[in-house]
Parts: structure tokens; sequence; C-alpha cells
């Protein structure tokens, strides 16, 4: 009788033991049907679902490296703003000898910033051990494959070939420099930005001694007292930035991508032209985007405003009149 008992209990745990795992069974099942549904349904009120199914936003991830040596500390500002156009900073450094004073102006604002310094003594007088600790370093972050581009901030040629490097293995590559940065460097990134445009804009204080109806003397190129920059320190004197507009390559690459009636979408002309000049910026003539600039040039070039059927909205088209 004993035996009897055993082998019933055996069998009604068996038993038991298979309705749970068809019930198992059966749960998942439901549930990857309800799953599915809530998938194919975009009004789905069940906020987890709903939440999931939301388009992720997705930024470059970029590695910022800075020659503290061929660069000013007065473009950090409108540096990382730039930046924050083209995507995420996941890595900010900055190379040099902190021992040397010229660096004291970059000390100041590496903790606003959360850049990483990075020591760099010099071997010897006249030479720069900063630039291979930058390019080892670069390459390093390439190897770990975490990152979609490089912003390397610099006015030295000697980074040109890191830049074709970074570019063989399908990173995006963003120069900033001064305006005598050489050729071969600005070509060899895919967008170059002329540091020159992003420094701490100058602001003219109100001066309650001068009348708004008598103009102020003339200075001696000499700056006046009420002279301060957007943080209230004395502003770097530059020399303006005289740069003629290309027009020829604006007209070319409109007429390369045009249709056949010569009118083409705004959009593709920036990113061509870019292609062909990567330091081409409408700042550096004094507009804010590429649309301004070409409305500045009746003469070679026609813009009108057209309804986009994709978007709803309204789209910019142009058109190179210039000898036609």
């Amino acid at each position: 009788m004993a035996k009897i008992g055993k082998t019933q209990d055996k069998g009604e745990t068996d038993g038991h033991n298979r309705r749970t795992a068809r019930q198992f069974d059966e749960g998942l099942q439901e549930a990857r049907r309800f799953d599915w549904r809530e998938t194919m349904d975009n009004k789905s009120s069940n906020p987890r679902y709903a939440l999931r199914l939301e388009p992720e936003e997705t930024q470059k991830r970029l590695a910022v490296l800075i020659d503290a040596d061929n660069a000013q500390a007065s473009i950090v500002e409108g540096l990382f703003e730039e930046i924050a156009k083209f995507g995420v900073a996941s890595v900010k450094r900055i190379y040099g000898d902190w021992t040397a004073p010229q660096l004291v102006s970059w000390k100041k604002v590496l903790l606003n910033y959360s850049i990483h310094p990075v020591q760099q003594f010099a071997y010897t007088t006249g030479k720069n051990a900063t630039d291979s600790s930058l390019i080892i370093d670069a390459m390093d972050l390439l190897y770990t494959r975490r990152f979609d581009g490089f912003c390397l901030v610099s006015s030295d040629s000697d980074f040109t070939r890191l830049a074709s490097r970074l570019r063989e293995e399908g990173l995006t590559v963003y120069g900033f420099g001064e305006k005598k940065t050489p050729s071969p460097f600005v070509s060899a990134c895919d967008k170059f930005i002329y540091t020159e445009i992003l420094r701490t804009p100058v602001i003219q204080a109100i001066d309650p001694t001068i009348s708004p109806e008598k103009p102020a003397a003339k200075s001696n190129n000499k700056l006046p007292a009420t002279t301060v920059t957007a943080e209230g320190k004395p502003p770097t004197v530059l020399p303006p930035i005289k740069a003629k507009v290309p027009l020829d390559v604006i007209a070319k690459v409109i007429d390369d991508i045009s249709d056949e009636s010569g009118w083409t979408n705004l959009g593709p002309v920036g990113n061509n032209i870019s292609k062909l000049r990567p330091d081409f910026d409408p700042r550096l003539y004094n507009f804010k985007k590429l649309s301004e600039l070409i409305k500045a040039y009746p003469n070679n070039f026609k813009m009108e405003e057209r309804g986009s059927s994709t978007t709803g909205g309204k789209a910019l088209y142009v058109k190179n009149t210039k000898g036609k």
C-alpha cells in the first residue's frame, strides 16, 4: 500500500508539473500576442509599451581633444556650443605642459567645462611633445569603437595625418583652428571651423557721459575703458577676418545638383559646399545662415519658398541666375 501511495503521489506531482508548464507556455504566448498588439497599436494606453515605442533620438558620441599650445582659452564657450550642434562631447581632454605660465588662462576654465587636463612635459627645448601625447590618446580612443567622431582643436598641421587616419576608419572629424591653420589640416577634416568666430563677443558698455545724439570721439585704435567682454573681462584685440565670399563655388554646387529647371533644395547645397570646402562657414562673411548669404546676392541667385510634401512644412529652393 505504501508503494501504491508513493506512485499516486508521483503521478499527481508529474501532472501538476505538466499543468504548470502548460499554463506557463500559454501565458508566454499570450504575452507575446499582447506585445505584438501593443507594438502595432501606436495609440496604446499602456505607458510602459508606449514609452518603448517612442523613436530614440541618437546623437553622435564625440571625443574632444584640445592642443593647449595652439588654442586660446577665449574660445572655450563658443567651442562647446559649436560642438553641441554636432553631437555629445563624451570625452573632453586638453594637452599641454601645465607647469608653463602661458597656460594659466586655460587653468581658469577647465573645471567650469569639465575638461580633463593631460600633463606632458617638454622633453627638450623647442620641441613640442604635446602633439605625440594627443595622437597616441586619439588612437587609443579610436580602437575602443565607442565614438562616432573626433573634434581636434589646434592650428598645427602635425595633426593632418591623424585626421586622415580617423576618417579612414569611417569617423567624422571636426577641426577647430585659427585662420593661420595650414590648408592640409583643414582639407583633412570633414568640417573645419575657424575659432575667430567662436570667441567671446565684445560688448560696448553704455557710458552716461556720451549723449545718444553725439557720437563718441574716435580713439587711436585703443579700447575705451567701457569696453568689456560678455564675462566682464577685457577682450582680446583681434584683427578682422577678411574673407571673400566664394560665389563661384556656391554657383557650381547649385548647378551640379539642380534639376533640369535649375532649382535645388537649399539643404543639400550647404552639405556639398562643405565637402568641397571644409572651412566654409557663412559666419565668416557676417551671415548667420547660408540662406541669408544667398539672399544678399540677388544678382547671382534666386530663392523661393515652397511647400514640402514629406513634412508639410516649408522648404527653401535656390537657383543660380548669374550669366543665365
